[in-house]
């Protein structure tokens, strides 16, 4: 349905009796996001090494979950729902799913641009394969990979609101309800809701990347 023609774009008395609503639709946006940047950061981290330590393997990975990102979402969602149904494992696969190529691309690329000259001085001071990793590359790589994660979350923020579809969609529920109903106060709260919960994480990681790494900031 249209919206209607002359009503306000927001009513606030109808804001202040849906309250409830909003808070748990602005919850479950942040918990769907959260879990799938979870998820996708466990999956990313061993597929990204085993890309990185063994090159013949890097076109095929960056092959497969590039083949996965260029999968409409509707499309991607409509073909789990015959198997897990409408639920949060629907939501949850599709959207850890468009994480992958920016998680597992950013960790070659930080891993890649670690100086040869700082992996020689730390095998020449006895460092092993694993604490060399993890003692050394991984930090130096921090800020590359961080800025993936950066990417992959305020790109599942916009992700989430099309989960509405099949039940899911924390703020785009308030999106869709307002489109058909054709009452645009949900649409436009839920809207800027969405933009606003984009921003604060995009600054508030970009906080955190610069708290765990001082010397990137040298």
């Amino acid at each position: 349905m249209l919206l209607v023609s002359g009503e306000p774009w927001i009513r606030w008395n109808w804001v202040g009796s849906h309250l409830g609503r909003i808070w748990d639709a602005l919850l479950q946006h942040i918990v769907l996001t959260a879990i799938a940047i979870g998820v996708g950061i466990l999956i990313a981290i061993p597929i990204g090494l085993l890309a990185w330590r063994y090159r013949r393997t890097r076109g095929a990975v960056l092959a497969s979950t590039g083949a996965l990102y260029t999968i409409p979402s509707l499309a991607l969602f409509a073909l789990l729902v015959p198997f897990t149904g409408l639920t949060t494992l629907t939501s949850e696969i599709g959207l850890v799913t468009y994480t992958l190529l920016i998680l597992v691309r950013n960790i070659i690329v930080g891993l890649d641009g670690v100086p040869d000259e700082v992996r020689d001085a730390a095998v020449g001071m006895g460092y092993r394969p694993f604490r060399r990793l993890m003692a050394l590359e991984l930090p130096l790589a921090l800020p590359v990979i961080m800025a993936g994660v950066r990417i992959a979350t305020v790109t599942t923020i916009g992700l989430v609101t099309i989960t509405a579809l099949i039940g899911q969609g924390g703020l785009g529920s308030l999106i869709l309800s307002g489109l058909i109903a054709g009452f645009p106060t949900p649409l436009v709260i839920g809207a800027f809701l969405s933009v606003l919960l984009a921003v604060v994480a995009d600054v508030s990681l970009n906080l955190f990347q610069r708290l765990i790494t001082p010397w990137s900031r040298a």
